[in-house]
């Protein structure tokens, strides 16, 4: 298996999984059956129950194609986030395409895809927990052809990683640089330091390189916030710059999110040319992870690979249905969609038409969402009949795919009447 590869025939079995009420929205037709044979039968999107949530694969197609385009043109490797999904079916897609590895968040996580033979993770979080450092030293010592790197940005960390990890292991980690009202990551270029000096002397822990994530720093593009980033980009530089001499292997540069990927190229793409001391090359990785599905919310909005701002933009390819289910008072219609289907921490769901290609009335909106139903406004003299079914715009892939278990893939979100193609099958 190569480094960056995956278990095609682990993902292929997927299709083989008998389907069940377990999976919500699927139709009782379909219990009982494969999802290939269910599949074989060329259902219908109305087929199944409401609310459900889809991908468009004409939409996943370009994305795919896009980020791969843009990131080898700006000479970055691309580890797509695999949280964002949790689905191997979508790794797979994004590893045939080229991408360097997978990076993930969490142990578990780290586990799911080394079930379906991932063999290169960048774990974007330090790892401390016991079960999963004993996990991943058995792991390396029964494939040493597999890869994983570990972020740390503490002492302590360091500490107890090497205190928990067993005799003979060896782990490669980067040294996270944060910064002020960020997330994890050490503050400031002294405290880094003193976490590299820390791996340094430890015998289970090899320096690998540096990390980051600017995207906790800003969340707009003014340019506060664009300043904000390069001055954290360029911090991050700094850093790997003092550090090039201590590396022992092939070197690590990373950052990245799927909101500013053209400042981490602008900032730091540059460093894959400068080898640092000795020679030692130096690859620079973005883990971008939204971009494979996009969104009609935040994402849209700030993403630099979006239109109008690229020639060939994204699309957003995911998208919530949900029925009217009543019409208790003038201006206000109920949908079957709330918070356990969609997403809503990065904006509320959005309307866009009702199926059968008919319009939403112009000036609708999503006021709120309860734990199964959607407000939608209507303007004076809107009509949407109850059992009407609304296709919603959406934001924030991260938080949508983690309440699915499966995910119907439709051939065109615009068509008359969309046909499910496959199936994705989440691990969450």
């Amino acid at each position: 298996m190569t480094p960056r590869g995956i278990d095609a025939a682990a993902v292929h079995a997927l299709g083989d999984r008998v389907l069940g009420p377990e999976y919500k929205s699927v139709p009782p037709a379909a219990w009982g059956r494969t999802a290939r044979e269910f599949l074989a039968g060329t259902p219908y999107l109305d087929d199944f129950a409401t609310p459900v949530l889809t991908m468009e694969r004409a939409a996943l197609d370009t994305n795919l194609t896009v980020m791969a385009e843009w990131a080898a043109a700006a000479g970055v490797r691309l580890a797509p986030h695999g949280k964002t999904t949790m689905s191997p079916q979508l790794w797979a897609e994004q590893l045939a395409a080229g991408a360097w590895g997978i990076t993930l968040a969490t142990g578990w996580q780290a586990q799911v895809a080394r079930s379906f033979g991932v063999g290169r993770i960048l774990l974007a979080n330090a790892l401390v927990d016991p079960v999963g450092l004993h996990w991943l030293a058995a792991e390396l010592r029964r494939d040493p052809d597999f890869e994983l790197v570990s972020w740390v940005d503490s002492v302590p960390t360091v500490e107890r990683m090497v205190h928990s990890l067993p005799a003979g292991a060896r782990i490669p980690v980067l040294v996270e640089l944060g910064g002020p009202q960020g997330r994890t990551g050490a503050r400031g270029l002294d405290e880094a330091m003193a976490v590299a000096a820390a791996v340094s002397r430890s015998d289970r822990l090899a320096l690998a390189g540096v990390g980051g994530y600017e995207g906790a720093l800003a969340h707009d593009r003014t340019s506060d916030a664009v300043g904000a980033v390069h001055r954290y980009l360029d911090e991050l530089a700094r850093l790997h710059g003092a550090l090039a001499s201590r590396y022992e292997r092939p070197a690590i540069v990373t950052a990245g999110g799927s909101a500013f990927p053209d400042l981490v190229v602008e900032r730091l793409a540059g460093l894959a040319d400068e080898p640092g001391a000795q020679g030692v090359p130096v690859t620079v990785v973005l883990r971008s992870g939204a971009y494979l599905i996009h969104d009609d919310g935040f994402y849209s909005g700030i993403s630099p690979l979006t239109a109008p701002h690229a020639d060939r933009p994204l699309r957003a390819a995911m998208h919530g249905w949900a029925r009217t289910v009543s019409r208790p008072e003038h201006g206000l219609a109920l949908l079957d969609a709330g918070r356990r289907d969609l997403p809503f921490d990065a904006g509320l769901p959005v309307p866009q038409r009702v199926s059968g290609g008919a319009e939403v009335p112009p000036g609708a909106y999503v006021s709120a969402l309860n734990d199964q139903h959607a407000f939608l406004r209507l303007p004076a003299g809107g009509a949407l009949p109850v059992g009407s079914v609304v296709r919603l715009g959406l934001s924030h892939p991260c938080t949508a795919f983690d309440k699915w278990r499966l995910i119907p893939v439709i051939d065109d979100a615009e068509a008359a009447r969309p046909r499910v193609v496959d199936l994705l099958h989440t691990f969450f």
